[in-house]
């Protein structure tokens, strides 16, 4: 994909990295036609009274927690005018990122591995924090969870052998710009390289945030010809960069033209979007992604920290769009590599009626070795998990293979062995059981 990234660029919006007072530039990073959205759609007839009842099986108050006191607080402070009506206006949001170094030093207090960083950041992955999100940063603990995994440390410029830009290999399993075709089933569409907020360990770091994938109609409609024209691919994943950022007319437009495809059953959307701009998922957004049915969508939490009554009330109205939900958390050290915060998270997203379906191993990507575990910790959350809880909570522990090997699961010894006919088993809570096996049946 390096060698078409000049294809993505949007020439009469590209800039040159760095440029003074700016983390990341003003050059690569907007949203792409951030003046359009919701009056552009269509909205779908109104669900009749008489199902309207039926939707939500339990009162939302039962579930979701009461009310997010430190936005609150931190609205107070940093945007004491702002309306509820902006605040909750997700292109407001958008607009008002916290990138410049001076909003960074008004809104927290930098350490000195922070404030080097952001000094030395220039053209690598860029700063950008929705004040949504930023308002659930400590101000003071340079070590709180949510805070380490957007703002930058000087850890994220020591390399070690094992990193690569692209560990994956997705540029080499790129037929065309923007989409990498690894299983024989499904392809990976990435629409744009856009996020709302940046994810320090992101695996597309190489691209993401620098303007290298724009979702311009002639791109996206090649890489939807070779959908069209390669029958076996039956599943796609939209991806990004955050496909959410998209407004609703486009991302309609995109989602139409792949269900027309005959061969296409499954449609997937990955995105962090509920976690760190939850003001995102509308009631015209939901609307639209029901007409496109069988719909999936991948979230990303991290830590139970992000699970706010803005998230839960985001995933509320997936959910009842009929979207089955499911989270991909990256294992991150210091951060969720602990049994009881995986616990904490993956049973709020029961709560929000969203299945933990994955924990990564943290891909050896340039400059993530401050964030990367050794696989026992995975292996030990999972033993942690696996019968001390309903296995609805307990997700897959995932490697995701170097060099483009596709996801490997991992699992902690249950079967120590055989004796004579039978397999010697060790439950979750270490005790040995005999199960006996049929041997060449």
């Amino acid at each position: 994909m390096k060698t078409d990234a000049a294809s993505f660029r949007n020439p009469a919006t590209s800039t040159v990295p760095g440029s003074a007072g700016e983390l990341a530039g003003e050059n690569d990073e907007e949203p792409p036609s951030p003046a359009t959205c919701l009056e552009n759609v269509v909205p779908l007839p109104e669900i009749t009274p008489r199902l309207r009842s039926k939707v939500s099986v339990f009162p939302a108050s039962r579930s979701r927690p009461a009310s997010n006191l430190k936005a609150n607080a931190f609205r107070r402070a940093f945007f004491p005018a702002v309306t509820d009506k902006e605040w909750n206006d997700w292109q407001w949001q958008i607009r008002h990122r916290i990138r410049h170094i001076e909003s960074l030093e008004r809104m927290l207090k930098l350490s000195a591995a922070e404030r080097a960083a952001v000094e030395m950041i220039q053209s690598r992955l860029p700063v950008g924090i929705t004040p949504y999100f930023m308002s659930l940063l400590s101000k003071e603990d340079s070590n709180d969870p949510l805070r380490r995994t957007v703002v930058p440390t000087t850890a994220e410029f020591v390399t070690t052998p094992e990193e690569a830009e692209d560990p994956l290999s997705e540029d080499s399993m790129s037929p065309v710009p923007g989409l990498v075709h690894r299983y024989p089933d499904r392809v990976l569409l990435l629409v744009l390289d856009f996020c709302s907020t940046y994810c320090r360990y992101c695996t597309r770091s190489r691209v993401v945030g620098h303007g290298a994938i724009y979702p311009s109609r002639s791109r996206l409609e090649r890489a939807i010809e070779y959908i069209r024209s390669t029958p076996t691919v039956r599943d796609v994943l939209i991806s990004g960069g955050d496909p959410l950022t998209l407004n609703d007319e486009r991302l309609n437009w995109l989602l139409s033209k792949l269900r027309e495809i005959p061969h296409v059953e499954i449609l997937r959307i990955g995105t962090k979007i509920p976690a760190v701009l939850p003001q995102r998922i509308t009631p015209n957004l939901v609307r639209m992604l029901r007409r496109h049915h069988p719909l999936w969508m991948s979230l990303h939490f991290t830590h139970p920290s992000e699970c706010t009554p803005e998230a839960y009330r985001a995933c509320e109205r997936l959910a009842n769009a009929g979207i089955p939900l499911g989270s991909q958390t990256v294992l991150l050290k210091g951060i969720n590599d602990n049994v009881e915060i995986m616990k904490a998270l993956c049973h709020h997203l029961l709560r929000m009626r969203v299945r933990p379906y994955y924990i990564y191993q943290c891909d050896p990507i340039t400059g993530s070795s401050h964030f990367r575990t050794p696989v026992e910790k995975g292996l030990e959350i999972i033993r942690g998990l696996r019968g001390h809880t309903t296995g609805y909570a307990v997700p897959t522990y995932v490697i995701d293979a170097p060099g483009g090997g596709g996801k490997i699961p991992l699992m902690p010894n249950y079967v120590e062995g055989r004796e004579g006919g039978d397999l010697l088993l060790r439950n979750y809570c270490d005790r040995q059981y005999r199960y006996p096996d049929v041997v060449g049946a």
